[in-house]
């Protein structure tokens, strides 16, 4: 029996190749080998956006890049969270469950905390409303960064104690850390994200991937210098796309004999190479809009079913429903 994984991606902004080859990626190669269940999670994203137009357009966006990059909704349960009202109900179970002392170590509200940002609820409560998404489906894995990987423990937490005090009822997720993904450097050096304005996007214009690469810092060393292709943010771009001329350039490098001038421009080349199959598929989705909501409804319909059964269990267990 296939072994269900499930991931959540909030809709916030353009897709750029670091989500590509951070998350996305893995979501094409995987879903022959697992049952997948990907959702927008625009609940979510209420604590971020509060502009209704913006985030239909946010969202209806994600679903798109979702689809161009291979995404089968044959193979795939893809849906919106807030098709399945069932979460937030589940959410606010597990909150009747869960400590305040407990919720303040994690990491978005105590780096929120200490930015003196003005927290709101929504934020601090993000872990369980994502526990409620994890373990509402029967998630066995539940691929995530390192930095994400403290989200997987408050859901097996949370799963444990309510199968403490209740009865056994949900499935202990396992995460998957996806240490084979290096971070994606941005245009400054820095992690690619669309908070730092660093991003290349995945489904840019030929014209805008030139801009961006172009615009990455590089040394003063000359084209005759000798270059460390490991300390070079260009070349571990360069690492992500599939090529074979990876190891010649890594010679050049080291040798000397090539400028950064002549490594952007390949690095252009091998980008736009590699993302204009999927930039012609997006743009053909995108004229026909009302199947891509066909889609989410009926991965909406999947995913609301597995809920109901779920919380008719869960309900008759805390004491809301009697048999």
């Amino acid at each position: 029996m296939q072994k269900t994984l499930l991931s959540g991606v909030k809709p916030t902004g353009e897709a750029h190749i670091g989500n590509y080859f951070g998350a996305m990626r893995q979501f094409v190669d995987r879903q022959d080998d697992y049952r997948q269940f990907i959702f927008i999670a625009n609940y979510h994203a209420l604590t971020s956006v509060s502009d209704g137009a913006l985030l239909q357009n946010l969202t209806l966006e994600l679903a798109m890049d979702y689809l161009a990059i291979g995404i089968d909704p044959k193979k795939t349960t893809l849906f919106l969270q807030s098709d399945v009202p069932e979460v937030t109900e589940l959410a606010w179970i597990f909150n009747t469950i869960t400590t305040v002392p407990y919720l303040s170590r994690a990491h978005a509200f105590k780096d929120a905390e200490a930015k003196n940002k003005e927290v709101n609820v929504g934020l601090f409560d993000y872990p369980i409303l994502m526990a409620a998404d994890i373990l509402m489906y029967g998630a066995d894995i539940v691929p995530v960064g390192l930095d994400q990987k403290q989200h997987i423990e408050i859901a097996r937490d949370t799963a444990q104690k309510f199968n403490r005090i209740f009865g056994e009822t949900f499935k202990i997720p396992e995460a998957m850390i996806l240490e084979e993904v290096k971070t994606v450097p941005g245009t400054d050096g820095r992690k690619m994200s669309k908070s730092y304005g660093n991003v290349i996007g995945l489904f840019a214009s030929d014209e805008e991937i030139r801009k961006a690469v172009m615009s990455i810092p590089t040394d003063s060393k000359g084209v005759d210098e000798p270059k460390d292709p490991s300390a070079c943010k260009i070349f571990a771009i360069h690492e992500l796309f599939p090529g074979e001329n990876t190891e010649a350039l890594r010679a050049r490098y080291i040798a000397g004999g090539i400028g950064y001038k002549e490594v952007k421009d390949l690095l252009v080349e091998k980008i736009i190479a590699f993302v204009s199959p999927m930039r012609a598929r997006r743009e053909e989705i995108a004229r026909n809009p009302e199947a891509v909501l066909k889609i989410l409804r009926e991965g909406g319909e999947v995913a609301r079913a597995h809920a109901q059964r779920m919380m008719d269990d869960v309900r008759g267990k805390v004491g809301l429903t009697f048999k």
